[in-house]
């Protein structure tokens, strides 16, 4: 099973502050590790999580920063917190705000949890927030949530869950293992049900909640705006990290056939996903010993700001530092620019904004700044 044709990690340049073709503005500052960006439509504000807990509304305009009230108690320890944020299709008719976040159980254990609850926006609140959704099982660890959310161009909910660092790399792994929700990609009804035309609802031995598995930790996810194709980025092992188009019920190898090496070795994980047929290839890679692509947040361009960038795919970078622009046609990807490469800032997340189609991009630090690209 294969995604479109494979592509090898390539050698490009970087756009400097002096390149870019536009302007670099700092729309607020004084974030706690930011972990995503939601625009309010017909607003000027965005909304903002911060892994330690806390909801932002920050207005575009002004640069004002607002705390939303109503936000669930999560686990703010290591990679878990409050993570990624999603707004109902309908939000206008029906404001529910939908986020990921890592919460415990009575055990201290911990595991990704999808909740919703409705936006009051003049007093900033999440009205009646509800639980819907546990993936399971609960983990004595604090890392790889995955936890991005979208609604998909069905209507359906999909999130992203991680393998939650599970080291036994073989067959039996967390993340090849149907009856776990670990390591995979979940498709939701919005009330956190299970829709019945779910891959494997028929299958007594496996999740009903599983659309895509194999997975390591899922950290990105966007809809292309033409194809409706869910696409993803992926972090590897040692390299090996991913991007991404997903398929019901696709198997994507995690940790059987994989591009990356064991952390601080050569040894490959798994078997090259070229050699085998069961599962499905990413459609770019960066394979062991390559350095690698940290990614986050993503999103493709479909603005107006920037007219040669109409189609292109934006990818956060977090320990490489910059904002990755790949050019796309089909499955063919190849990396074309690393924006803001001469600033230090690792790159959380990335969304355009829908009237003007300037990039807003998160950076994860314990004082960050939300940044806005504008064309001169």
């Amino acid at each position: 099973m294969t995604a479109g044709t494979l592509s090898l990690a390539g050698c490009t340049g970087f756009l400097s502050d002096e390149e870019f073709p536009g302007e670099v503005e700092t729309v607020a500052d004084g974030l706690v590790h930011p972990w995503a960006l939601e625009f309010l439509p017909d607003d000027a504000r965005l909304l903002v999580t911060e892994r330690e807990g806390r909801l932002r509304l920050v207005d575009r305009d002004d640069g004002t920063v607002e705390s939303v009230d109503g936000t669930p108690d999560v686990y703010a320890a290591g990679q878990g917190g409050l993570l990624d944020v999603a707004l109902d299709p309908d939000f206008e008719a029906e404001p529910w705000v939908y986020l990921t976040y890592a919460a415990t159980n009575d055990d201290g254990e911990s595991a990704t949890h999808l909740g919703r609850g409705r936006l009051e926006p003049d007093d900033p609140t999440l009205e009646s927030f509800e639980e819907l959704y546990v993936a399971e099982p609960f983990v004595d660890d604090d890392g790889h949530f995955g936890s991005r959310v979208v609604f998909g161009p069905d209507g359906a909910v999909y999130v992203t869950t991680g393998d939650r660092q599970f080291k036994d790399f073989g067959p039996d792994h967390v993340s090849q293992d149907l009856t776990n929700e670990l390591g995979a990609t979940l498709r939701l009804e919005p009330d956190g049900s299970i829709p019945e035309d779910n891959p494997f609802v028929d299958d007594d031995d496996a999740a009903d909640a599983i659309y895509s598995y194999g997975h390591r930790n899922a950290q990105g996810m966007t809809v292309h705006p033409e194809t409706d194709e869910l696409w993803q980025s992926e972090h590897g092992e040692e390299d090996g990290d991913e991007l991404n188009v997903i398929e019901a019920g696709g198997n994507y190898g995690w940790p059987i056939a994989h591009t990356g090496c064991e952390y601080g070795t050569d040894d490959p994980v798994g078997d090259d996903p070229h050699d085998r047929d069961d599962v499905v290839d990413p459609v770019y890679y960066w394979e062991c010993t390559t350095g690698g692509f940290p990614p986050a947040g993503m999103t493709f361009y479909d603005g107006d700001a920037f007219p040669d960038w109409q189609g292109d795919l934006f990818v956060g970078n977090l320990a490489g530092e910059y904002l990755g622009r790949f050019t796309v046609d089909g499955t063919d990807v190849e990396e074309a620019d690393r924006l803001l490469a001469d600033r230090g800032f690792r790159i959380r997340d990335v969304a355009v904004a829908p009237e003007t189609g300037s990039l807003f991009v998160a950076v994860d630090d314990a004082d960050a700044p939300i940044l806005r690209l504008t064309p001169e």
